[in-house]
């Protein structure tokens, strides 16, 4: 009994890297479920409000033997989104908040044309303040190298357009159509203009019964996708611009997703496990009491075998805007 609580617990921990990181890795169509993005509100803050826009950009894909193989001459696969999020502390160490994106999918494929937009799915989300990292000046010793370190956990919510609905098209679903719960666990550490940040995450979704897909009805089924692990890590150095205070953030990361093959009527499904590794680069503008900020990020899939298993490469682009309530 002690060995499976330990367990359930470290599982609890690990799960929902997206949230932290500062663009989504996966695609709201296709794969990924909506965006994951989550907010972490700032110490002594109130609360924390984002607005981000998304470009996604599909370039080909990794087939099961981890190959990267183009798409069709001529096609053209695009998703934008539109992500709010909003985030409020209760208590000294508590706080909670919800995501919510929109999407717009424009696709060209083999001589096929479809458009659709629609909710992607949503986010709820609470984390717990376990550990804060002290002051420079503050710290003694070995303090100088403890972390913060916020864990918590998000459920997904399948607010969006799935295969399991009257979309006939598998380009122009905006969500996964399953609920799917997180644990969550993020240790950062700042040392004067530099920060480093790494991300663990693993979630569980919830069975469904179908009757439907893509708009056709099939023989009832029940089926629940497999078990999400995933990981990034990010180092960013901060620059002062003149000398009123405002600073601007280079960071570059690296971000791992894997999920495990999904099971129908409790049997497994060989061809639904899935993959993908990238990196990022962004770039955030601070005011000098980092009230307000602006950023712009790229996470970028490499075309190339081995960095990814039966899922899209994708490129992402992000301009986004944030504002913390003192």
């Amino acid at each position: 009994m002690r060995n499976f609580l330990t367990m359930t617990v470290f599982a609890a921990l690990l799960a929902g890297a997206a949230l932290f990181f500062p663009t989504s890795s996966l695609a709201a169509s296709c794969c990924g479920g909506g965006s994951a993005t989550g907010l972490v509100v700032p110490k002594f803050a109130k609360a924390v409000l984002d607005i981000s826009t998304d470009l996604e950009i599909y370039d080909g894909y990794w087939n099961q033997k981890q190959e990267y193989t183009s798409d069709p001459p001529g096609s053209d696969l695009r998703q934008y989104r539109l992500n709010l999020g909003y985030g409020r502390r209760f208590g000294q160490r508590w706080q909670a908040g919800a995501t919510l994106p929109y999407v717009w999918n424009e696709n060209k494929y083999s001589g096929l044309e479809t458009s659709s937009q629609g909710l992607g799915d949503a986010s709820l989300f609470l984390w717990y303040d376990l550990l804060e990292e002290r002051p420079l000046w503050l710290a003694k010793g070995a303090e100088v190298l403890i972390p913060t370190i916020t864990i918590g956990t998000s459920l997904l919510l399948p607010t969006g357009i799935s295969p399991y609905d009257s979309e006939e098209s598998s380009f122009d679903v905006t969500g996964r159509g399953f609920y799917r719960l997180d644990g969550n666990l993020l240790i950062d550490k700042t040392m004067k203009a530099w920060n480093t940040s790494l991300v663990l995450g693993y979630g569980t979704y919830f069975e469904r019964p179908i009757n439907q897909e893509y708009g056709k009805a099939v023989a009832p089924y029940d089926k629940k996708p497999g078990n999400r692990l995933s990981a990034s890590a990010a180092l960013g150095y901060r620059y002062f611009v003149g000398t009123g205070g405002d600073t601007v953030t280079g960071t570059v990361g690296y971000a791992y997703l894997t999920e495990a093959e999904a099971e129908i009527d409790g049997a497994s499904d060989r061809n639904s496990a899935f993959s993908k590794q990238s990196l990022s680069g962004t770039v955030t503008y601070s005011s000098t009491d980092s009230d307000w900020s602006i950023r712009g990020a790229w996470s970028h899939a490499l075309k190339k075998d081995g960095w990814g298993e039966n899922f899209p490469v994708t490129d992402i682009y992000t301009l986004g805007v944030r504002y913390v309530f003192r």
